[in-house]
């Protein structure tokens, strides 16, 4: 039986806890958990998972899916989802960078198999530590079956519950963390929302990113007609994606950018940023921008509010760019690996 790492699940679910999540669903009983008796976050998580952990896995193959495993399990398989710690230490509080740039790269050396979500990820992957390509599978993201378009009742019923003031509303959605280029996402609304009606509103949801791993980001006061939303449940995303004019996504850095595809499902058109993983998930079905320029975001936004023919397109060629990513795939192709690692002697 395959063991799971399951210590980061101690935190609210976010990218890699919800990626962690959907595996466990899918593989149900074929795999046994793992995780310390009591939520440990921070230093104390990395200490059991260190230290504990290992003694706990027996001779059974370990699946790390969460960035990080114990270095004294050779029989490992690790996903990386990016090395956004190691590529820009500066969006990180240093003992965290510090430690994720000692630790992964001796994990990815030392474990047997390496998973990564993109193709961008592999190659960061190759570049950053010298390990061999046949090493690296990339296995990418999946979409939950419940990101489909939305009827008007339940867009109204979250909508009310986010204090969304306006049916009419550009969305942006992530981790209020340095790559997300929220501040540069707001001059740029700043820019173009006086050109727009009034009740066009950018609704930026997330939770601040955790305090142990990103540096406070003041956003300083906001542009006219903003609102935040906090934490948004994932229950809560697919009527949220399915009311919004767009999804404005313009990160600088992403493993994968499963917000992208989940918009997409919905058939909401999408603006992201052509670098990192981004275009390779969106393709052709998207509005690409430099997100270091704020005028092109800003404009990209004006197009999408005023032109109805790219707006129709965007939102018609969505759902077939999201179709083939499924977490039943991601899991049949996870259990693969897992299972020729298993078997290697």
């Amino acid at each position: 039986m395959v063991v799971v790492n399951t210590r980061t699940l101690a935190a609210r679910p976010t990218g890699v806890q919800r990626y962690t999540l959907a595996l466990l669903q899918q593989f149900g009983l074929r795999v046994r958990r793992l995780g310390p008796a009591k939520p440990r976050q921070g230093a104390m998580g990395h200490l059991w998972e260190q230290l504990v952990l290992p003694a706990k896995v027996g001779g059974e193959l370990l699946w790390s899916p969460g960035m990080t495993g114990p270095l004294r399990v050779r029989k490992q398989v690790v996903t990386i989802h990016d090395l956004a710690p190691l590529d820009h230490p500066e969006w990180v509080k240093r003992r965290f960078g510090a430690w994720y740039r000692w630790l992964v790269p001796k994990l990815i050396h030392k474990v047997r198999h390496v998973i990564a979500v993109s193709e961008f990820t592999k190659e960061r992957i190759l570049a950053a530590t010298g390990v061999g390509p046949e090493k690296i599978t990339v296995v990418p993201n999946g979409v939950d079956e419940s990101f489909a378009p939305q009827g008007d009742e339940e867009i109204q019923h979250v909508r009310r519950s986010l204090g969304i003031p306006s049916g009419r509303y550009i969305l942006s959605l992530g981790t209020l963390a340095p790559r997300k280029n929220l501040p540069r996402l707001l001059q740029a609304w700043n820019a173009v929302q006086a050109t727009l009606d009034k009740d066009i509103w950018l609704v930026v949801a997330g939770g601040m990113g955790e305090r142990i791993i990103f540096p406070d980001m003041p956003l300083g006061s906001l542009p006219p007609r903003v609102h935040l939303t906090g934490y948004v449940n994932d229950d809560d995303l697919p009527s949220l994606y399915s009311g919004a004019i767009a999804l404005v996504y313009p990160s600088l850095y992403e493993g994968f950018g499963l917000p992208v595809l989940e918009a997409m499902a919905c058939g909401t058109p999408v603006i992201t940023s052509n670098q990192s993983a981004l275009p390779e998930v969106a393709g052709q079905a998207c509005v690409l921008v430099d997100p270091y320029d704020g005028d092109a975001i800003a404009d990209a936004i004006g197009r999408m509010v005023t032109d109805p023919v790219l707006h129709r397109d965007l939102a018609q060629a969505g759902p077939p760019q999201a179709q083939p990513f499924t977490w039943q795939r991601a899991a049949e192709m996870t259990w693969q690996v897992l299972q020729d690692s298993d078997d290697h002697s």
